[in-house]
């Protein structure tokens, strides 16, 4: 059992290594970073939804944007698509495919910044939602992985983790979370 945990842990680990030395990668990270920093000037509001684990990430987001990272500061302007009562009323009423598609048409317009979360970049409703982002002027950055799926082609920016596993992909997404998170602090509340 040794032997696998510390197979994982040097997989986790030289993921992070390569995107590191990602140039490209560490490029759209920033660019990620600037549209956020941007989005927070302009009183714009901060949304974000994936499914399972990638809701979990988009939630994690949102709730150190409202509550804070590190830094006292107040609050930035944040919301997360997970709410339980509107997504089992549309998927129930509709369905599930539409739901977060429903809810940037709601809350979006072109102030704002959709952040989506999918390992595949391919959730049905994700695409669905970003579709709709597009129509409302609402910038989207999107965190995927594997080839970056149809949501790299949608998405006004997209940072793909370069890797096949659903669970180095989340790990690579949380760890950008923390980074987006850290260097927005540092730009908007130290200066």
């Amino acid at each position: 059992m040794e032997k696998t945990i510390k197979e994982l842990l040097l997989d986790s680990a030289k993921l992070k290594t390569d995107i590191a030395n990602n140039e490209a990668l560490l490029t759209q990270i920033a660019k990620a970073t600037t549209q956020l920093i941007n989005t927070v000037k302009q009183n714009g509001t901060i949304y974000a939804c994936g499914n399972g684990g990638s809701a979990c990430d988009a939630l994690h987001l949102v709730e150190e944007l409202v509550a804070k990272y590190k830094r006292e500061r107040i609050g930035i302007k944040a919301m997360h698509f997970a709410d339980y009562g509107t997504i089992t009323c549309w998927s129930n009423d509709y369905d599930f495919d539409s739901v977060y598609k429903r809810c940037v048409e709601t809350f979006c317009n072109d102030k704002d910044l959709l952040v989506l979360f999918s390992t595949s970049g391919n959730s049905k409703n994700i695409i669905q939602a970003a579709e709709a982002a597009k129509e409302k002027n609402c910038f989207i950055l999107g965190l995927a992985g594997k080839s970056g799926g149809q949501l790299a082609e949608i998405c006004d920016l997209t940072i793909v983790v370069p890797h096949n596993d659903t669970e180095r992909i989340q790990e690579a997404h949380i760890t950008f979370v923390h980074i987006l998170l850290e260097c927005m602090e540092r730009e908007l509340f130290e200066s």
